[in-house]
Protein backbone atom coordinates (compact mmCIF):
# COMPACT_ATOMS: atom_id res chain seq x y z
CA UNK A 1 0.00 0.00 0.00
CA UNK A 2 1.58 3.57 -0.95
CA UNK A 3 1.73 5.57 2.29
CA UNK A 4 0.68 9.46 1.97
CA UNK A 5 1.94 11.23 4.63
CA UNK A 6 0.04 14.82 4.56
CA UNK A 7 0.17 18.24 6.36
CA UNK A 8 -1.56 21.46 6.13
CA UNK A 9 -1.44 25.18 6.72
CA UNK A 10 -3.93 27.38 7.39
CA UNK A 11 -4.87 30.98 7.63
CA UNK A 12 -7.97 32.55 9.20
CA UNK A 13 -11.01 32.95 6.97
CA UNK A 14 -11.57 36.72 7.08
CA UNK A 15 -14.35 36.53 4.18
CA UNK A 16 -16.25 34.18 6.82
CA UNK A 17 -15.27 36.58 9.72
CA UNK A 18 -16.57 39.53 7.74
CA UNK A 19 -19.89 37.82 7.86
CA UNK A 20 -20.04 36.71 11.14
CA UNK A 21 -18.61 39.61 13.48
CA UNK A 22 -20.33 42.04 10.70
CA UNK A 23 -16.66 43.50 9.70
CA UNK A 24 -17.44 45.24 6.47
CA UNK A 25 -14.96 48.50 5.38
CA UNK A 26 -12.59 46.12 7.68
CA UNK A 27 -9.07 45.14 6.32
CA UNK A 28 -7.73 41.29 5.92
CA UNK A 29 -5.50 41.55 9.01
CA UNK A 30 -8.22 43.81 11.28
CA UNK A 31 -10.73 41.32 10.52
CA UNK A 32 -8.31 38.74 11.98
CA UNK A 33 -7.96 40.44 14.83
CA UNK A 34 -11.70 40.64 15.67
CA UNK A 35 -11.95 37.32 15.01
CA UNK A 36 -9.07 36.18 17.22
CA UNK A 37 -10.55 38.70 20.04
CA UNK A 38 -14.00 37.35 19.49
CA UNK A 39 -12.40 34.26 20.30
CA UNK A 40 -10.35 34.77 23.00
CA UNK A 41 -13.67 36.43 24.80
CA UNK A 42 -15.67 33.16 24.39
CA UNK A 43 -13.00 30.19 25.18
CA UNK A 44 -10.09 32.32 26.47
CA UNK A 45 -7.90 30.93 23.86
CA UNK A 46 -7.40 32.94 20.45
CA UNK A 47 -7.33 29.82 18.26
CA UNK A 48 -10.02 29.73 15.97
CA UNK A 49 -12.64 27.22 15.57
CA UNK A 50 -11.67 24.51 12.85
CA UNK A 51 -14.68 25.77 10.52
CA UNK A 52 -12.65 29.02 10.32
CA UNK A 53 -9.62 28.03 9.19
CA UNK A 54 -8.65 28.64 5.34
CA UNK A 55 -6.09 26.48 3.56
CA UNK A 56 -3.50 27.91 2.21
CA UNK A 57 -0.57 24.94 1.65
CA UNK A 58 -1.14 21.13 1.51
CA UNK A 59 2.76 19.49 1.44
CA UNK A 60 2.83 15.69 0.99
CA UNK A 61 5.50 12.73 1.28
CA UNK A 62 4.62 9.76 -0.73
CA UNK A 63 6.52 6.15 -0.74
CA UNK A 64 5.04 3.67 -2.78
CA UNK A 65 6.86 0.89 -4.58
CA UNK A 66 8.60 3.69 -7.04
CA UNK A 67 10.59 5.55 -4.37
CA UNK A 68 9.68 8.26 -2.39
CA UNK A 69 8.34 12.24 -3.33
CA UNK A 70 8.20 15.24 -1.35
CA UNK A 71 6.61 18.05 -2.55
CA UNK A 72 3.44 20.85 -2.34
CA UNK A 73 0.21 20.31 -3.94
CA UNK A 74 -1.20 22.71 -6.74
CA UNK A 75 1.09 25.85 -7.20
CA UNK A 76 1.94 29.04 -5.17
CA UNK A 77 -1.25 30.75 -6.86
CA UNK A 78 -3.73 27.71 -6.50
CA UNK A 79 -6.87 28.30 -4.57
CA UNK A 80 -7.84 26.50 -1.53
CA UNK A 81 -10.81 24.67 -3.45
CA UNK A 82 -8.24 23.42 -6.08
CA UNK A 83 -5.57 22.13 -2.63
CA UNK A 84 -8.58 20.85 -0.83
CA UNK A 85 -9.90 18.97 -4.35
CA UNK A 86 -6.44 17.55 -5.07
CA UNK A 87 -5.69 15.96 -1.87
CA UNK A 88 -9.39 14.09 -2.06
CA UNK A 89 -8.70 13.23 -5.27
CA UNK A 90 -5.65 11.34 -4.73
CA UNK A 91 -7.14 9.56 -2.07
CA UNK A 92 -9.70 8.27 -4.52
CA UNK A 93 -7.63 7.32 -6.77
CA UNK A 94 -4.78 5.52 -5.11
CA UNK A 95 -6.43 4.91 -1.65
CA UNK A 96 -3.05 5.60 0.13
CA UNK A 97 -2.67 4.80 3.87
CA UNK A 98 -2.39 8.40 5.12
CA UNK A 99 0.13 9.60 7.72
CA UNK A 100 -0.15 12.63 9.63
CA UNK A 101 0.72 14.31 13.16
CA UNK A 102 -3.04 15.53 15.15
CA UNK A 103 -4.59 14.91 11.34
CA UNK A 104 -7.38 13.65 13.35
CA UNK A 105 -7.54 16.38 15.77
CA UNK A 106 -6.66 19.21 12.85
CA UNK A 107 -6.33 18.73 9.27
CA UNK A 108 -8.67 16.12 8.71
CA UNK A 109 -11.91 18.25 10.41
CA UNK A 110 -10.75 21.49 8.72
CA UNK A 111 -10.58 19.85 5.25
CA UNK A 112 -13.83 18.21 5.65
CA UNK A 113 -15.36 21.92 6.15
CA UNK A 114 -13.31 23.10 3.66
CA UNK A 115 -14.69 20.12 0.95
CA UNK A 116 -17.95 21.06 2.85
CA UNK A 117 -17.71 24.49 1.39
CA UNK A 118 -16.32 23.81 -1.99
CA UNK A 119 -18.65 21.10 -2.93
CA UNK A 120 -15.46 18.37 -3.28
CA UNK A 121 -16.92 14.83 -3.67
CA UNK A 122 -14.53 11.92 -1.79
CA UNK A 123 -16.37 8.85 -2.26
CA UNK A 124 -13.34 6.89 -1.06
CA UNK A 125 -12.05 8.95 1.67
CA UNK A 126 -15.20 8.23 3.20
CA UNK A 127 -16.37 4.80 2.77
CA UNK A 128 -16.63 2.84 5.40
CA UNK A 129 -17.66 -0.39 4.30
CA UNK A 130 -20.70 0.11 2.08
CA UNK A 131 -19.54 -0.04 -1.30
CA UNK A 132 -16.12 -1.81 -0.20
CA UNK A 133 -16.20 -4.60 2.76
CA UNK A 134 -12.08 -4.24 3.32
CA UNK A 135 -13.10 -0.56 4.26
CA UNK A 136 -15.34 -2.21 7.28
CA UNK A 137 -13.07 -2.65 9.65
CA UNK A 138 -10.13 -0.59 8.06
CA UNK A 139 -11.09 3.29 7.05
CA UNK A 140 -10.03 6.22 7.11
CA UNK A 141 -12.14 7.48 9.82
CA UNK A 142 -12.10 5.28 12.70
CA UNK A 143 -9.62 6.48 15.31
CA UNK A 144 -8.26 3.52 16.08
CA UNK A 145 -7.61 2.35 12.47
CA UNK A 146 -4.71 1.47 10.72
CA UNK A 147 -5.75 2.88 7.16
CA UNK A 148 -4.93 7.35 8.75
CA UNK A 149 -1.99 6.73 11.28
CA UNK A 150 -2.21 9.62 13.51
CA UNK A 151 1.16 9.49 14.67
CA UNK A 152 0.84 12.20 17.87
CA UNK A 153 -2.27 10.45 18.59
CA UNK A 154 -1.00 6.80 18.76
CA UNK A 155 2.49 7.64 20.55
CA UNK A 156 0.02 8.88 23.33
CA UNK A 157 -1.77 6.08 23.16
CA UNK A 158 -5.00 7.84 22.65
CA UNK A 159 -4.58 10.07 25.79
CA UNK A 160 -4.46 14.23 25.25
CA UNK A 161 -2.65 14.58 28.34
CA UNK A 162 0.37 12.39 27.09
CA UNK A 163 0.55 14.42 23.63
CA UNK A 164 4.19 16.14 22.45
CA UNK A 165 4.35 18.20 19.47
CA UNK A 166 6.52 17.05 16.66
CA UNK A 167 9.03 19.82 17.12
CA UNK A 168 9.89 18.29 20.13
CA UNK A 169 9.55 14.74 19.36
CA UNK A 170 11.65 14.70 15.81
CA UNK A 171 14.16 16.34 17.75
CA UNK A 172 14.26 13.78 20.18
CA UNK A 173 14.96 11.05 18.10
CA UNK A 174 17.69 13.46 15.79
CA UNK A 175 15.87 14.77 13.03
CA UNK A 176 15.81 18.28 12.37
CA UNK A 177 12.20 19.47 13.84
CA UNK A 178 11.10 23.04 13.12
CA UNK A 179 14.01 24.86 12.44
CA UNK A 180 13.27 28.04 13.48
CA UNK A 181 9.61 27.80 12.04
CA UNK A 182 6.11 27.87 13.98
CA UNK A 183 2.99 27.36 12.43
CA UNK A 184 1.42 30.89 14.32
CA UNK A 185 3.67 32.74 12.02
CA UNK A 186 1.98 31.83 8.68
CA UNK A 187 -0.57 34.37 8.69
CA UNK A 188 2.38 36.41 9.17
CA UNK A 189 3.80 35.54 6.47
CA UNK A 190 0.93 34.87 4.11
CA UNK A 191 0.46 38.43 4.96
CA UNK A 192 3.86 39.17 3.21
CA UNK A 193 3.02 37.18 0.49
CA UNK A 194 5.27 34.64 1.58
CA UNK A 195 3.32 31.88 0.35
CA UNK A 196 6.57 29.97 -1.13
CA UNK A 197 7.76 30.17 2.62
CA UNK A 198 4.99 28.94 4.28
CA UNK A 199 5.18 25.47 0.95
CA UNK A 200 8.59 24.90 2.57
CA UNK A 201 7.87 24.90 5.95
CA UNK A 202 4.99 22.28 4.97
CA UNK A 203 6.83 20.30 3.38
CA UNK A 204 9.37 20.16 6.44
CA UNK A 205 6.36 18.91 8.36
CA UNK A 206 5.48 16.17 6.49
CA UNK A 207 9.33 15.08 6.19
CA UNK A 208 10.06 15.17 10.06
CA UNK A 209 6.44 13.38 10.56
CA UNK A 210 7.46 10.62 7.68
CA UNK A 211 10.91 9.80 10.37
CA UNK A 212 9.04 9.79 13.06
CA UNK A 213 6.72 7.51 11.47
CA UNK A 214 9.45 5.12 10.55
CA UNK A 215 10.89 4.89 14.16
CA UNK A 216 7.21 4.26 15.15
CA UNK A 217 6.95 0.93 12.11
CA UNK A 218 10.38 -0.26 13.50
CA UNK A 219 9.19 0.17 17.01
CA UNK A 220 5.77 -2.53 16.26
CA UNK A 221 8.13 -4.55 14.59
CA UNK A 222 7.19 -3.97 10.79
CA UNK A 223 10.41 -2.56 9.59
CA UNK A 224 13.63 -4.45 11.36
CA UNK A 225 16.83 -2.59 11.46
CA UNK A 226 18.06 -3.22 7.89
CA UNK A 227 14.46 -1.83 6.13
CA UNK A 228 14.61 1.60 8.44
CA UNK A 229 18.37 1.93 7.89
CA UNK A 230 17.35 1.74 4.16
CA UNK A 231 14.51 3.98 4.30
CA UNK A 232 16.23 6.64 6.10
CA UNK A 233 19.13 6.77 3.34
CA UNK A 234 16.21 6.88 0.72
CA UNK A 235 14.96 9.80 2.56
CA UNK A 236 18.59 11.42 2.49
CA UNK A 237 19.25 10.10 -1.24
CA UNK A 238 15.97 11.93 -2.17
CA UNK A 239 16.99 15.26 -0.03
CA UNK A 240 20.38 15.18 -2.01
CA UNK A 241 19.74 15.04 -5.05
CA UNK A 242 17.01 17.82 -4.65
CA UNK A 243 18.31 21.51 -5.78
CA UNK A 244 15.43 22.96 -3.34
CA UNK A 245 17.35 25.35 -0.72
CA UNK A 246 14.94 24.28 2.33
CA UNK A 247 15.58 20.27 1.56
CA UNK A 248 18.91 20.99 1.78
CA UNK A 249 18.94 22.78 4.72
CA UNK A 250 16.77 19.99 6.26
CA UNK A 251 19.02 17.00 5.39
CA UNK A 252 22.33 19.45 6.57
CA UNK A 253 19.95 19.82 9.91
CA UNK A 254 19.92 16.40 10.09
CA UNK A 255 22.94 15.30 9.24
CA UNK A 256 24.18 17.87 12.17
CA UNK A 257 21.43 16.19 14.61
CA UNK A 258 22.75 12.68 14.13
CA UNK A 259 21.41 10.25 11.13
CA UNK A 260 18.29 8.67 13.30
CA UNK A 261 19.17 5.30 12.96
CA UNK A 262 18.15 2.00 14.52
CA UNK A 263 19.62 1.39 17.87
CA UNK A 264 22.10 -1.35 17.90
Amino acid sequence: MNSLVFDIETIPDVALGRRLLNLDGLSDEDVAKGMSFQRLQESGSEFLPLYQHRVVAISVVLRSRDGLRVWSLGEPDSDEAELVRRFFDGIDRYSPELVSWNGSGFDLPVLHYRGLLHRVQAARYWEQGDHDREFRYNNYLNRYHWRHVDVMDVLSAFQSRARAGLDQVATMLGFPGKMGLKGDKVWEMFLAGEIDTIRNYCETDVLNTWLVYLRLQYMRGLLDDESLDAELAMVRDVLAASPAPHLQEFLGAWQGNGSGQAPP
